[in-house]
């Protein structure tokens, strides 16, 4: 049985109630989404983390508006959602950017239903590509860019219409290390300017206790919301600090494990050889 799911405080600025998704496989019903009930409010950034196959980017599927075939009921703002709006933004794992077009190309493609003259429309264009910090690589491909730099383009493709609510479907999951931390930092960044409400959706325990204030942790077939747990950390949060580490290890063990997690006592270590000690 799913909880209903509630932001802190404020009216929600997005809200699922009662929304099951399912799909016909071999002339079979496949349940897909099994009673998924949030409501996530203005200005929270929000992590849904599973296993792959618990609905993560069906679910974002349903919110963008690319999918209406489903029950239940999805508002944004507290309207049901009709299709496609600009009121929502997304970034995709792949860049999905255009071969043919240049960086500022690309990011005003984010612009295409937007009422704007020809002079407003380059401002907004200029603007967010430097917010993602690629000012000088207005007149670049995308073949001339590194997989981060490409990134930051189709994240300014999502934020250049100044929707209120950024969508992101593991959108830095294809990316190295490196920069896949950078890019999170960035997107914090980001985020203390902007201050727009986020849904992410991602496997990476670590990328969503890092970014989050609330993470949905989701069961697959038929994926469900296990539980919803506030993070909880201040920012700046550090990797390796021990609040962090232990979110992380009841999160992972939750993630791969039946039954509740109980965390191990901690061991008094005793009797240790001067050598061992750091310096």
């Amino acid at each position: 049985m799913n909880a209903f799911a509630a932001p802190a405080t404020g009216t929600p600025l997005v809200s699922f109630r009662q929304v099951r998704k399912h799909f016909a496989v071999d002339g079979r019903r496949l349940e897909a989404i099994q009673q998924f009930d949030l409501e996530i409010g203005e200005g929270e950034f929000i992590a849904i983390v599973g296993a792959s196959g618990c609905g993560k980017s069906t679910l974002l599927r349903l919110l963008i508006g690319l999918d209406r075939d489903y029950d239940g009921e999805i508002r944004v703002d507290g309207r049901p959602i009709a299709g496609i709006g600009g009121e929502r933004g997304i970034v995709f794992q792949e860049h999905r950017l255009f071969p043919w077009l240049t960086v500022q190309q690309n990011v005003a493609l984010g612009l295409v239903n937007e009422a704007l003259g020809e002079t407003d429309k380059a401002a907004r264009i200029d603007e967010y590509i430097r917010l993602v910090g690629l000012h000088g690589f207005e007149r670049a491909y995308p073949h001339q860019l590194s997989g981060g730099m490409a990134q930051r383009v189709a994240i300014a493709r999502g934020l250049v219409a100044s929707p209120r609510l950024l969508l992101l479907d593991e959108p830095f999951s294809a990316l190295d290390a490196l920069t896949r931390q950078q890019l999170q930092e960035e997107l914090l960044a980001i985020r203390r300017r902007t201050r727009i409400t986020t849904l992410l959706v991602t496997h990476d325990v670590e990328e969503a206790l890092y970014l989050a204030d609330r993470k949905v942790v989701m069961e697959p077939r038929p994926g469900r919301i296990r539980r919803v747990v506030e993070v909880g950390l201040a920012h700046p949060r550090e990797r390796g600090g021990f609040d962090f580490l232990r979110q992380r290890e009841a999160l992972l063990h939750e993630l791969t494990a039946d039954g509740e997690y109980v965390a191990p006592p901690p061991r008094r270590v005793e009797n240790l050889p001067f050598e061992f000690l750091a310096c």
